[in-house]
């Protein structure tokens, strides 16, 4: 006879847990039933781009790319991003419940209370629209995962004179600065590890914009602001996409996750490096950071440097593609501290430090898992070592976060903290084995020699805690599948990189589940996977053998302010040979329309694709020197606009208007990345090409790139320039 199961909040970990209880245990085993309190499916990920109400801005890119922010058996489309929207999580989430439905989902259901009987049963009273209703269930499946409610220090009072908001709320700079009445100051970020670096970078990209940007302004004189980020002690701070080599200076790229995630760069089998981190392990993480990073990021400002004792700390990560170079350009600058007290627009850090002249505070200080538990009873919760002043590890459960032995009927999927999407199908996948065949022979190996328990206890009293406790990602899946009895699928052949070591890169699908259903659902399960599969491999081979990813990091890597030298040398007496001497400087904004084509713009506006992206202001100033006649000298000017097409993974150049130079007018080139080959291997960095035929006169572009692991330290471009009247070379250096 089938039982009844309840899951309890219908996000990525719930729908997950339906859909194996239902496809891949033994059929017929279940009936599942969803409670869900909002009225869409989702979670924190919203299913459409004008949902603002969550706690997850609906434009919020992934942190890790579509490889990794996958299930096994359903591949996102070729013509979704490396880095999906979040409002696009939610959309694979509405197509993988289509493809695997099945589950009695009931939207606007708050689940209340769910009372464990005598005989193991569950009884589950739920409401909805003011009625409440009971139901009894043979199972337990708790998927409402940590968010249960953002946390707000005893020390930041509820109402302040100026407005303080948690990170999670935070959606545009008119919305956090509404209730203020000053114009201009100080907007203090509370917080220091992912999610204030996070919010940092997303408030210094709005700022730079609204100043940089053309006609009104989206708050009053918006060059007054700046971001005083407080934080405790710095993290290290990756970009979405970073280097297999970063020792060379024309480094390949790969989404951050590929590389991170390569089982050919450790020992097999694996073992556990999250958890307790000794000094000894800490040394060795550090400097592993520091050579991907190619700096101890003393470069972007000495609040960020990690060297010294901190070196002998637990490291911590964050992920932003701006951030590093707001905090160099002096847009956000960074406190070392603990905000202490906030008394009008002054705030107290750490009693030492006050920063006044306050505007806005924004906290990125987490989130309270206790809602997400609340409807338990109070006997399951000491059952489970239920502590909510440990907000990293709540509860304290058996085999990486799923049971306790002592709650046979009671599950969890989800209950980890970075919750990569593989380790929750499989700590569904274990569920459903616990259930269905608990006697299978590895599972109770795997559980007798499980010691999360006692292991996840003693982390709480620990100050050498890693970041992630629960452990890391690539030891959980081999741990999961070997508890499982899940063979990894082999991944391809892809090029070898620069140590001679293969790209293995550990992916969901690689762990497809062994149990067959109907041969033509069966079918349709492989040709996902073989889609999966693909994109991984596809994306790896153009990352490491055909330039793909570089133009984004250049792009990426241009914020800020730049020494310009440039030489121009001309063969004809109307031109000038001379040298100027500046300064260059890229300005970060919101895309603009000016001068893209009408398809182009239509596209973003129906919200399709990526919309307009991001784009540079780019305007340079400096001094205009004659090689033969040092006594003319003048002041020179000039702006373009760089814009980066992530889908077409292409950089270009326009002209500004010469009656609005903040507006681009239209294309001057499009930069072609060039793959070195077998003889460029000399110290170069990253070649590339472009041409505009500007009239009569043709303009020949040569561009070189030189990178430092991820960040550029220096790149070239030059003009060969001919036509009637001109015939002349431009040479220019760019160095920070």
């Amino acid at each position: 006879m089938a039982k009844n199961v309840c899951i309890v909040g219908a996000g990525p970990s719930g729908l997950v847990a339906a859909k194996t209880l239902l496809h891949d245990a033994s059929p017929g085993s279940y009936h599942v039933a969803i409670f869900e309190a909002q009225s869409r499916i989702g979670g924190l990920w919203p299913t459409n781009k004008d949902d603002v109400d969550g706690l997850v801005h609906p434009l919020m890119v992934t942190n890790q790319s579509k490889h990794t922010v996958q299930f096994s058996d359903l591949a996102w489309r070729d013509s979704d991003p490396q880095f999906p929207r979040a409002w696009q999580v939610g959309q694979y989430l509405e197509r993988y419940l289509s493809k695997y439905g099945g589950a009695n989902i009931r939207l606007d259901h708050k689940v209340v209370k769910a009372d464990l009987q005598g005989d193991g049963s569950w009884k589950v009273e739920t409401e909805s629209a003011g009625v409440s209703k009971t139901d009894i269930f043979d199972y337990l499946l708790v998927t409402t995962g940590f968010f249960g409610k953002p946390i707000w220090p005893e020390y930041v009072p509820k109402e302040a004179d100026v407005p303080i908001i948690h990170s999670s709320k935070y959606r545009d700079l008119k919305g956090l600065l509404k209730k203020s009445n000053r114009r201009g100051g100080k907007i203090l970020v509370i917080g220091g590890q992912m999610s204030g670096i996070e919010i940092s970078a997303t408030i210094a990209t709005h700022l730079s914009s609204a100043v940089h940007s053309s006609g009104d302004k989206v708050i009053e004189e918006p060059d007054k602001y700046s971001i005083h980020h407080v934080v405790q002690r710095p993290s290290w701070v990756f970009p979405l996409f970073t280097s297999p080599k970063p020792a060379s200076p024309a480094p390949p790229f790969l989404p951050c996750d590929l590389p991170s995630y390569n089982l050919a760069n450790r020992p097999h089998p694996l073992t556990n490096t999250q958890g307790h981190i000794s000094v000894e392990t800490a040394r060795i993480f550090n400097s592993l950071y520091q050579t991907a990073l190619g700096t101890n990021q003393s470069e972007f400002s000495s609040e960020a440097k990690i060297d010294g004792n901190l070196l002998d700390e637990q490291p911590f990560l964050a992920m932003s593609q701006f951030y590093s170079d707001f905090v160099r350009s002096g847009l956000i600058k960074i406190s070392k501290g603990k905000l202490s007290s906030l008394s009008g627009n002054t705030a107290t850090i750490s009693a030492n430090e006050q920063i006044s002249d306050i505007a806005a505070v924004v906290l990125a200080t987490g989130f309270d898992p206790s809602p997400s538990l609340s409807f338990l009873p109070s006997s399951v919760l000491e059952t489970i070592s239920f502590s909510p002043s440990h907000p990293n590890l709540p509860v304290a459960l058996a085999f990486h976060g799923t049971h306790h032995p002592s709650l046979p009927t009671l599950g969890f999927v989800g209950m980890y903290r970075s919750p990569y999407w593989g380790v929750m199908e499989m700590q569904a996948r274990f569920m459903a084995r616990l259930w269905t065949a608990p006697n299978t022979p590895t599972l109770k190996d795997a559980l007798t020699a499980d010691d999360s328990i006692a292991r996840t206890l003693s982390l709480r009293a620990d100050p050498r805690t890693s970041q992630f406790p629960m452990g890391d990602y690539t030891f959980l899946m081999q741990d999961f599948a070997r508890a499982l009895s899940i063979p990894i699928i082999p991944f391809g052949d892809t090029p070898p990189l620069g140590n001679g070591k293969a790209m293995d890169i550990l992916t969901p699908t690689r762990y497809p589940y062994p149990s067959p259903p109907p041969e033509q659902q069966q079918q349709q399960r492989q040709e996902e996977i073989t889609a999966n599969l693909r994109a991984t491999r596809e994306t790896a081979i153009a990352g490491l053998s055909h330039a793909r990813f570089v133009a984004g990091a250049v792009f990426r890597s241009l914020l800020g302010e730049w020494r310009l030298s440039r030489t121009l040398s001309s063969r004809l007496p109307s031109h000038p040979s001379g040298r100027f001497e500046g300064v260059a400087r890229f300005h970060l904004r919101e895309g603009t329309a000016d001068g893209l084509p009408t398809s182009r713009v239509s596209e973003a506006e129906a919200g399709l694709g990526l919309g307009l992206g991001l784009e540079y202001l780019y305007e340079e100033d400096g001094t205009f020197t004659a090689r033969d006649n040092p006594g003319l000298k003048f002041r020179a000017t000039r702006r373009y606009v760089w814009r980066y097409d992530e889908m077409a993974d292409k950089l270009s150049v326009w002209f500004a208007r010469t009656d609005d130079q903040m507006r681009a007018d239209y294309l001057f080139h499009e930069v072609e990345f060039l793959v070195p080959s077998d003889e460029d291997g000399d110290g170069k960095g990253w070649l590339a090409k472009a041409s505009h035929l500007c009239v009569e006169d043709l303009y020949d572009v040569h561009y070189e790139f030189n990178f430092k692991a991820v960040n550029l330290r220096e790149w070239k471009l030059g003009y060969t320039v001919q036509g009637p009247k001109k015939d002349y070379t431009i040479d220019g250096v760019y160095t920070r």
